[in-house]
């Protein structure tokens, strides 16, 4: 069975890498000062920080029901069904709406709409593990309901260079972001099926990484058969890569011999945390179950 599979950019999966694979990407809308812009069509990755740095108004939106239709209309010329992975419904009414779509005649049985609460470096995952099970011979529906089950097997924990965007986009009122910059409190963060919420407060950026790779040990430990062979380890960061790449030289002296990405946070989150950010991610590979190997 021929089977594409489609995200959004919020997975960070660019359109050249996707080409010549059976990977498709939908550019995430953003409106800043009242402008639409899409990801990766007319706002790159340095465009979007210099609006973001320079206090333009910037909301996100999710994909336009028209685009996400004609998406699956042009897919389902060349393949049999889709398996649609939009980021977590905790963040967007995108899956909803999606699935919603999903029900319609035309769809039913064809489009395989994915909620399993993921978004950035974790989703990545999930659009290359569908792909993997694609290429094993899975159907869409039990892919779908592979990438669901294990929904809650991963967690992003990142680190903020300043308070200031959680006070601009509501998460903060501004005399707590300013008292917390005043006593040089560091937050960090963590995203657990797909919900932004407070994991620890610290005052330096080394007790940040300290907190963030100990937050993966005991992941590793509690929740993945205290096996790290198990899961994949990944750095991510918003406008930080050289910080990210040294950050990466570290967790490789804790877990040596690993092929640890850096990439980008999704532009979705970089809204509301700001430039500066680090982040270390944790998942379940999906081939260590013997079941789907």
């Amino acid at each position: 069975m021929k089977i594409a599979i489609l995200t959004d950019s919020n997975c960070g999966i660019s359109l050249e890498e996707a080409k010549g694979t059976d990977i498709f990407v939908l550019p995430m809308p953003f409106y800043i000062d009242e402008k639409l812009y899409y990801e990766e069509i007319d706002l790159t990755q340095e465009q979007f920080y210099e609006k973001l740095e320079d206090n333009c108004k910037i909301t996100t939106s999710m994909p336009v029901v028209g685009d996400v239709l004609d998406k699956w209309d042009e897919l389902l010329e060349e393949y049999e069904e889709i398996v649609y992975i939009p980021m977590s419904s905790s963040l967007s009414g995108s899956c909803q709406t999606a699935y919603m779509l999903s029900e319609d005649d035309d769809y039913e049985g064809k489009v395989f709409v994915v909620d399993n609460q993921r978004i950035s470096v974790t989703m990545k995952e999930s659009v290359y593990d569908a792909l993997y099970l694609a290429k094993k011979g899975y159907t869409g529906e039990e892919i779908k309901d592979i990438l669901e089950d294990h929904k809650r097997d991963s967690g992003i924990y990142i680190s903020l260079a300043t308070l200031e965007y959680l006070s601009r986009g509501g998460r903060l009122t501004k005399s707590a972001a300013a008292l917390g910059n005043l006593l040089r409190i560091k937050p960090v963060l963590q995203i657990q099926g797909g919900k932004l919420d407070t994991f620890a407060r610290v005052r330096t950026i080394p007790q940040c990484k300290q907190a963030m790779i100990n937050a993966v040990e005991d992941d590793i430990k509690k929740r993945f058969e205290n096996d790290p062979s198990k899961v994949t380890i990944a750095i991510a960061h918003t406008h930080n890569e050289e910080a990210a790449l040294e950050f990466r030289d570290q967790v490789l002296e804790i877990w040596p011999k690993r092929d640890i990405v850096v990439d980008p946070l999704s532009l979705s989150v970089a809204c509301h945390i700001g430039p500066g950010a680090l982040a270390l991610t944790v998942g379940r590979r999906i081939d260590s179950f013997s079941e789907y190997k």
